[in-house]
């Protein structure tokens, strides 16, 4: 199943991607995003927020995509943090998540966070601001990569997934693959999330992604999954999961001409595309433009959608702020309409 409506559609969205802070209690052997001295960490300000947010808009992007590191406020590394949220005038990181959040709805654009882990509180503070919100399990298995990161405990985000599935929050989450796993654990991230989905139905896709290394990270020198590998775990993946589950491929992480071979297997989605900014985790990972995705994945055709899946959208599982945005960009099966302005302030 290629879509929800057909098996001739692979969907994508245009979103701009929104690093907010690489700041981040966690210290996992492959991330090259986490700041690791003083002089490159950074708290962006709103002004930056808001021209990121309006180059978006006039490129026709419906999503902002805010990304962080998990819990800044606990990083031992950096104390100073705390005082740059002070000078933007907030208590917590929390806090100033929500108020981008208000203002990229302002500006026309869905929010979807990615904040690490989160507690119920914590999502319902965030829910009627978000369209939708994410966060990659990894790996239910306890590997050295993560041996640094109190938050990649595998409890404590499958808790925060199953926490978005009782809240009613289209939820996005994923495997990376090649950081240590066996073949057993992918099997048994995937059954779990299963689990939830079965239980709550709120899992939108789940993301098949590659690890790739990086410089001066502990992890540099390994290799990444081969294409063959990442072929088998989207047909895992796709036997697993329940059918109305989209599995995404990001199309910057593996060969573009090799895209087709996982739809045909069973990958159904793209994730986000930016024209505004890079892939802030993998920037070395170019994101395809919209015509090289669509000359890559033919004959399938590219649909596009919301950060809300077009399910979700007909449910109505979005809140009273979302909803006028929400019903201005969506069609009536739920997808991105083909017409719509988004080159234009909500009011």
């Amino acid at each position: 199943m290629l879509a929800e409506s057909s098996n001739k559609y692979v969907t994508f969205s245009k979103n701009v991607f929104i690093p907010v802070t690489n700041v981040c209690r966690n210290d996992c052997a492959y991330c090259g995003f986490k700041a690791r001295h003083l002089r490159d960490a950074y708290l962006l300000d709103e002004a930056e927020v808001l021209k990121f947010l309006r180059g978006a808009r006039h490129r026709g992007a419906t999503e902002a995509l805010f990304t962080l590191g998990e819990k800044p406020e606990l990083s031992r590394e950096f104390p100073q943090y705390k005082d740059w949220l002070k000078e933007l005038g907030y208590s917590s990181t929390l806090e100033y998540l929500r108020a981008l959040c208000e203002l990229a709805v302002r500006e026309g654009l869905l929010p979807h966070t990615n904040a690490g882990v989160l507690s119920y509180e914590e999502l319902r503070y965030l829910r009627d601001v978000n369209a939708s919100m994410g966060l990659m399990l990894e790996t239910v298995a306890r590997v050295r990569a993560h041996e640094r990161s109190p938050g990649k405990r595998p409890e404590l985000r499958l808790r925060t997934i199953g926490d978005a599935g009782k809240l009613r929050i289209p939820f996005t989450t994923g495997i990376l693959v090649g950081i240590g796993e066996a073949f057993s654990d992918i099997i048994a991230s995937l059954e779990a999330i299963k689990r939830l989905h079965e239980k709550y139905g709120h899992i939108q896709e789940v993301i098949i992604q590659p690890f790739l290394p990086k410089p001066n990270t502990p992890m540099c020198n390994e290799t990444s999954p081969s294409i063959e590998l990442m072929k088998r775990v989207v047909v895992t993946a796709r036997r697993i999961l329940p059918k109305d589950v989209a599995i995404q491929i990001p199309p910057n992480l593996v060969p573009l001409e090799r895209l087709k071979e996982f739809l045909e297997l069973g990958a159904s989605d793209l994730g986000g595309i930016s024209e505004v900014t890079l892939d802030y985790i993998n920037p070395e990972a170019a994101w395809p433009s919209e015509n090289e995705l669509e000359a890559a994945v033919k004959p399938f055709l590219l649909r596009e959608r919301l950060p809300i899946y077009p399910r979700f959208v007909r449910r109505g599982w979005y809140g009273e702020r979302l909803s006028t945005l929400i019903e201005r960009y969506s069609d009536e099966e739920g997808f991105k309409r083909r017409d719509v302005n988004c080159n234009s302030n909500s009011g």
